[in-house]
């Protein structure tokens, strides 16, 4: 069984909120179904288009390796199979900023990653960011449902 750092279906509610800034990029805002993030996604739509009210599986995983040995760094071409193949959109970057927002009642936690500029801020209960680390390499994929 694959261990991944968040695994859930997330819904587009809003695309571009603070206006179009890159002909090739559009920053999505979205809210997962299961555990009730709240996200904003940069996100290639040349390559990947993406609309309002489309809905998508993303994960979150430390390494494409299907055995979870640790990713070396380095592409190595070849015939291996690994977790990019069962998605259609794959990001890898780095977790930079992990931040507490709200009251004493009401924490929210808000972990932001950059993927080689194309950034993700997500925001959700304290107990579901007890996997993520400061500096953290980790890959995005993702596939609409």
């Amino acid at each position: 069984m694959l261990e991944f750092l968040l695994d859930d279906i997330f819904e587009v509610e809003r695309l571009d909120p603070d206006g179009k800034k890159f002909d090739k990029v559009s920053r999505i805002e979205a809210r997962s179904t299961n555990f009730d993030m709240y996200m904003q996604l940069d996100v290639n739509t040349e390559i990947y288009p993406i609309h309002v009210g489309e809905k998508f599986t993303m994960v979150l995983a430390p390494t494409l390796n299907l055995d979870q040995t640790p990713d070396s760094g380095y592409y190595t071409p070849g015939g291996r199979k690994s977790l990019a193949d069962k998605y259609e959109y794959v990001m890898h970057g780095k977790l930079y900023k992990i931040s507490e927002k709200g009251s004493a009642s009401d924490v929210k936690v808000e972990i932001y990653a950059s993927f080689g500029g194309l950034l993700m801020m997500l925001r959700g209960a304290p107990s579901h960011a007890a996997k993520f680390e400061l500096d953290q390499r980790l890959f995005l994929l993702m596939r609409k449902v």
